[in-house]
């Protein structure tokens, strides 16, 4: 959800469902003309200069158009919140559940709270608007970086900071992920909340995580994935690569991967406690909630004003359920150390 790379390779497209087809009818179009159809594992893909530069576009007009409406309807943080499975939530409750999923993803990674052990030094590669930067900074004290494709993030993420008195503390530029303006070893906590979906080279997005981190240093991935596939598969099934495709076109994401192949990537690289946990169930209402508030008057009407590219993803978030309800769309965290 926070623009931070870009994208490319997608999976071939579903029909869309009978009661937005007119409206879909165009989205996938601009992809179609960039893509070939990738495989269901991390994959480095081809693009030329021409088609990397359109899609980097892409990704960074999509976050420019829709991040305002995002920020006054939802707040700072534009990432799932999390909820206890099965649980009953009021809609109050879905900007307290963005708190709780940084909350937990910070106790899942085991980032200390001492003084002496806590971060010093924080990257948030696809910041968003810094939500996460300026929770981080004021709950430890640390000093944070934030990284996003898109100039007016970048732009309110700065502005926000200052309003708040953390000028001192976070500060966000325009960078891309796969070619972080950062020296080797300069971060002990790498945060990655929602933006390695967006990653045309998953191998290459994990290398520059380890790049920047420093030894000891903590490495945090929340991101969508597909489902782990069964070792008499080599791809998924072909519905469900249909059903990602139409999803990646309305929100610029390039192949995705699975968690085991994120695993793989981080053992290759031999960063140390390596562990995973799929957070679907934990982050089951918060897209029905999306939607609801999209629906009201407020939503609806800042929907109509933002853009053509806000309103193709507003009407893909159905598909999103959809994904989640059949297995195929995992909501992963994965942390990991980098050796002393």
């Amino acid at each position: 959800m926070s623009a931070c790379l870009r994208p490319s390779l997608l999976p071939a497209p579903p029909p869309a469902p009978t009661w937005r087809s007119s409206l879909l009818f165009g989205v996938s179009s601009f992809s179609r003309k960039l893509i070939t159809r990738a495989s269901s594992t991390t994959s480095t893909t081809t693009m030329s200069d021409a088609a990397a530069r359109e899609l980097k576009e892409g990704i960074a007009e999509f976050y420019d158009e829709s991040s305002g409406l995002w920020e006054d309807i939802w707040g700072d943080h534009m990432h799932h919140g999390f909820y206890e499975p099965d649980s009953s939530v009021s809609v109050s409750d879905h900007r307290a559940a963005q708190v709780r999923m940084i909350e937990e993803t910070l106790r899942f990674a085991g980032v200390s709270e001492d003084p002496t052990k806590r971060p010093k030094n924080v990257v948030d590669v696809g910041c968003g608007i810094g939500g996460s930067s300026r929770y981080l900074a004021k709950k430890f004290g640390a000093k944070c970086q934030g990284i996003t494709l898109s100039p007016v993030q970048a732009q309110r993420a700065n502005a926000l900071a200052a309003a708040r008195g953390l000028a001192d503390k976070v500060s966000f530029q325009v960078g891309d992920a796969l070619q972080q303006p950062f020296p080797d070893g300069q971060f002990d906590l790498v945060w990655s909340m929602e933006s390695g979906e967006h990653m045309p080279d998953k191998s290459k997005f994990v290398s520059e995580l380890a790049r920047v981190t420093a030894p000891a240093g903590t490495i945090i991935i929340v991101t969508w994935c597909h489902r782990d596939l069964a070792p008499s598969e080599e791809s998924l099934q072909p519905w469900e690569q249909e059903l990602l495709k139409k999803i990646c076109d309305a929100y610029y994401l390039p192949a995705w991967c699975s968690t085991a192949d994120y695993v793989k990537l981080l053992q290759s690289l031999s960063l140390e406690d390596i562990k995973a946990e799929d957070w679907s169930q934990n982050v089951a209402p918060f897209w029905p909630a999306v939607i609801r508030s999209a629906l009201t008057w407020k939503g609806f009407t800042s929907l109509l004003r933002t853009g053509l590219k806000t309103i193709k993803g507003a009407l893909a978030m159905p598909l999103m359920i959809e994904g989640y309800q059949k297995n195929l769309i995992k909501f992963a965290i994965i942390a990991c150390r980098k050796p002393c």
